[in-house]
């Protein structure tokens, strides 16, 4: 069984729906589908506070049926192949979609398989991931009594770039709260050479796990989890002369194997597991040799096929993977499609890498990493009607942005298609 639509996007999240909305608000009688199986979308950037025991998980969730712009025909399956000679995509159940145009916004898949022992952690819980289960984080994060407190992530790309920290901090906060601080080790530990890329944003952060006497370990990859022993592994490729460790922290009881391994103990265990691109864009002609969606980095244009885009989580776009970088690339995306059905010519090439990050610092504190591909701090200059003069030092008047101002925005204007 074979169906045709003009548009055919695949991913029905933030990137998906954005696109869809923004395109019928171009040309409401465009011919477009959307393939997405879930039932269920999460505003995932709250995750982080709930991990924390300050947002409630089910404000988090809609119905997809709720979120799909009227006239758009939903297939509720799973994609399974793509042909881009053919302009086809097989479903699982839906039979194949045939397109003139193709939007792949599948968004990244969770392997914790890629650690070894990570499954079972996470099944034990002996590790927990506001990734996979942000309940779980903070019921463990209340039973927490002191002792070593790690946290970590991955060294493949993950969404949210900053999450892994952010709980970190919360934690820390909490345990200052609990009187925990003082029973208690906090340890960061990322395969990154430093604790962020924005030089601005960077100088604050450093501070912050000055105050809360973190043991930042840079250069850390963790590989192996072993839930029995209550311990983790990790590969270093640290430079001889590590300079940017901080607050090293002999207590904490570190062993270094011959074979370089580092073993860190631990009694609290959050991280981001591995993640990466939907096997069958991996498998397909459209990813590049590390396996994501090979686009343009200006236009997310496919590079060997011009009626193909690509743009949030799933494109190999060298930025953060953020819901902010999405609701930047997505009329450029919107823009390049209307163009190309009008045979016109024109590209937009214009995306510069913007991302964002919102860096929950503590409870009531947030700083605001807005960037480019170069790194380069570009603050929103609408903050300044927020009264916010420097995004990059820590604000309550940011923490009011991201828990209340940006799930509005989110739900009611960037996935209704309004430009914000």
């Amino acid at each position: 069984m074979k169906s045709k639509h003009s548009i055919v996007i695949i991913g029905g999240g933030t990137a998906g729906v954005m696109t869809a909305a923004q395109l019928k608000k171009e040309n409401a009688n465009l011919d477009i589908a959307i393939l997405e199986p879930s039932e269920n979308h999460y505003y995932q950037p709250a995750w982080t506070l709930v991990g924390a025991g300050t947002y409630d998980f089910e404000k988090t969730r809609r119905n997809t049926k709720d979120l799909i712009p009227k006239g758009v025909k939903w297939y509720k399956d799973f994609a399974e192949a793509i042909d881009p000679d053919s302009n086809e995509v097989s479903t699982r159940k839906s039979g194949v979609l045939e397109y003139d145009m193709l939007v792949v916004a599948t968004g990244l898949v969770m392997e914790p398989s890629m650690i070894k022992g990570l499954p079972d952690a996470l099944k034990r819980g002996t590790a927990v991931s506001n990734y996979i289960d942000p309940k779980k984080t903070w019921s463990e994060l209340q039973k927490f009594k002191g002792g070593n407190a790690v946290f970590t992530q991955p060294a493949t790309p993950i969404k949210c770039g900053g999450a892994p920290q952010k709980i970190a901090y919360l934690a820390a906060d909490y345990f200052r709260k609990h009187s925990l601080s003082d029973k208690t080790k906090v340890v960061f530990a990322t395969p990154g050479s430093v604790i962020f890329g924005v030089k601005e944003i960077r100088e604050t952060l450093e501070k912050v796990i000055a105050r809360y006497d973190i043991s930042f370990k840079p250069f850390y990859t963790p590989i192996e989890i072993n839930s029995d022993n209550r311990t983790i592994t990790f590969k270093s490729n640290s430079p001889a002369d590590n300079e940017c460790v901080l607050n090293q922290d002999d207590s904490i009881k570190e062993t270094i194997s011959q074979e370089g391994t580092m073993v860190l103990p631990f009694d609290f265990l959050h991280l981001a597991p591995p993640q990466a691109a939907p096997k069958f864009i991996r498998e397909s002609k459209l990813s590049n040799d590390a396996g994501w969606l090979s686009v343009d980095h200006g236009s997310m244009i496919h590079k060997d096929y011009n009626n193909i885009f690509g743009l949030g989580d799933v494109a190999a776009l060298p930025t953060a993977k953020t819901g902010a970088a999405v609701r930047k690339q997505v009329p450029i995306v919107v823009e390049n499609i209307i163009n190309a059905l009008a045979g016109n010519g024109k590209v937009n090439n214009s995306y510069n890498g913007y991302s964002s990050c919102p860096l929950v610092t503590g409870y009531g504190k947030m700083v605001l990493a807005e960037f480019d591909y170069n790194n380069n701090f570009t603050p929103d200059p609408k903050l300044k009607q927020l009264l916010i003069s420097d995004s990059s030092k820590e604000h309550w008047r940011l923490w009011i942005l991201k828990k209340y101002m940006l799930p509005y925005l989110y739900w009611h204007k960037m996935m209704k298609g309004e430009r914000v």
